[in-house]
């Protein structure tokens, strides 16, 4: 059985890993539409954009480097991509034990890259170059991760981080989009900029028009975004993912498979499984949204309580 040490540790570097991604995407997506629609910088969308990672809208283009900057660089701001590898980077140390040295170097070289880029003051205007390069080296600890890391517990623990973590995100992000609706059944009237900056911001363009068409329609998008099951950035792929990571890990921990955290995140599941989006947009999209929210904090709370902060009676057998 896992230490519990190693176990927060492994599921809170995928958790962190994950919310930098989020980040640097959503702020190169935000820079992106600020700097084509200028005269339109303070419309909602890019407010919903910012607001998704708790920071203001910018008033005024000037403002759109120092956002930029706060979102990438802000140790304080615990979202920033920052503070997020690096919280990632200290959870890898505390278990270099557990990890591959494949895996140590590329979260270290990109924690130092990251370093090297916010003391060159040229990186200013190079949004979209930092925001792949983060990206990427995430990616790339990904791959090595399932390349070099056995495929167990430890390995569990990581993938039940990285997909509750998407579920939340991205829930809460489609959300920010769906609350404002102009009748029930329909969401805000956005112009197609607006939905595509959302798609973009889940890496999801390509894949929703391969799936419908170049057309984007806003009831489209959320049943992609929400309901897809082959999409992996969807709630709906993301929470069965979560779903498997605890049971596979209630298995190898000897523990009986049907705990809280089990159960919690087969209802989440299910609840996705037979969801269809008109019935969710016609009745509260918003209420919806915040449930699924809900949900992932009560399975990390569970998940939490289960096998990371469980006491020594607990773990005894009687």
């Amino acid at each position: 059985m896992l230490l519990s040490r190693v176990a927060d540790a492994l599921y809170w570097i995928s958790r962190y890993l994950e919310r930098a991604e989020h980040t640097a995407r959503v702020t190169d997506v935000v820079v992106d539409l600020g700097l084509g629609r200028a005269t339109t910088l303070d419309d909602d969308a890019i407010g919903r954009l910012y607001g998704s990672l708790g920071l203001e809208p910018a008033e005024s283009q000037e403002q759109l480097g120092p956002l930029a900057d706060a979102a990438f660089f802000d140790i304080a701001h615990r979202n920033s991509v920052a503070a997020c590898v690096t919280a990632a980077r200290e959870n890898a140390r505390q278990v270099r034990e557990e990890i591959s040295s494949d895996m140590w170097e590329q979260l270290n070289e990109l924690y130092l890259r990251l370093r090297q880029i916010r003391e060159d003051t040229g990186w200013t205007g190079r949004t979209h170059y930092l925001s792949r390069s983060v990206i990427e080296g995430i990616h790339l600890f990904q791959g090595i991760t399932d390349a070099t890391m056995q495929h167990g517990e430890g390995w569990q623990f990581l993938q039940a981080g990285r997909f509750l973590e998407r579920a939340a995100s991205t829930a809460s992000l489609l959300d920010l989009f769906l609350s404002d609706q102009t009748e029930p059944g329909r969401p805000a009237a956005l112009d197609q900029a607006e939905w595509v900056g959302l798609l973009r911001s889940c890496s999801a363009l390509e894949a929703y028009c391969r799936h419908y068409t170049a057309v984007v329609r806003p009831e489209r998008v959320a049943e992609f975004l929400l309901l897809s099951a082959e999409f992996p950035r969807s709630v709906r792929f993301a929470a069965a993912s979560l779903e498997s990571s605890l049971l596979a890990i209630s298995k190898s921990s000897g523990r009986r498979a049907g705990g809280r955290a089990d159960r919690l995140a087969g209802r989440l599941h299910a609840s996705l499984d037979y969801g269809q989006v008109d019935e969710i947009l016609n009745d509260d999209p918003h209420g919806y949204l915040a449930g699924i929210s809900r949900q992932c904090t009560l399975v990390h709370a569970a998940l939490t309580q289960t096998y990371l902060t469980y006491s020594i009676e607990t773990a005894l057998p009687a």
